[in-house]
């Protein structure tokens, strides 16, 4: 579930169509250029905010915070659409999505698959859920311009943002605190 939710939060969708999103939003095709760049600046920095705030702040926090602040992104991202806030606005949003993605469940999604499975079966485990998140890319990747075409851009991320919501209550009710645990206590936590 963390794999797919990874991957159905819509972050792909605003680096892999950039393109498209910044140029529905009203820039031109030099701006929209700078912006994909912008956006990879973004994504690496928060990244490296992320792995200095981990094991500090804790996994389940940070997965937390990563789906309310992308679901509140994609949220503003749907209201600019609507409003007809193109411009500074839609890339803002996006900004901040990306950064709480890098920041959240770009990285934490990853400690938690390698952390939560038991020792005997952990090689399976992880290729089965890393076997999910690529399905689930790819399902994402190929469903936004049908999405797109259907309800429109504003309301695709209206989507991604109950899929966010959703996660947010996943992580609270079903995710564990694993920060300053040895593989071992977490499997005899989870377990028990």
């Amino acid at each position: 579930v963390l794999a797919v939710l990874q991957q159905w939060s819509g972050i792909n969708v605003l680096f892999n169509y950039a393109e498209n999103i910044f140029k529905t939003a009203g820039f031109g095709v030099d701006t929209t250029l700078r912006f994909i760049v912008i956006t990879g600046v973004v994504n690496l920095v928060f990244t490296f905010l992320a792995l200095g705030t981990v094991d500090h702040w804790g996994r389940r926090s940070l997965m937390l915070f990563g789906c309310a602040g992308i679901a509140g992104s994609h949220l503003l991202i749907r209201l600019a659409y609507a409003q007809g806030w193109t411009g500074l606005a839609v890339l803002l949003f996006a900004l901040a999505a990306i950064g709480c993605y890098a920041m959240s469940l770009a990285p934490v999604t990853w400690v938690l698959i390698s952390e939560m499975f038991p020792n005997r079966i952990r090689g399976t485990a992880i290729s089965v859920a890393v076997s999910a998140l690529w399905i689930a890319c790819f399902i994402l990747t190929y469903t936004f311009p049908l999405l797109e075409r259907g309800i429109g851009t504003g309301n695709t991320f209206w989507v991604y943002a109950a899929i966010c919501g959703a996660g947010f209550g996943f992580v609270r009710l079903f995710v564990p605190e694993t920060r300053a645990r040895s593989l071992e206590q977490i499997e005899r936590e989870l377990g028990g």
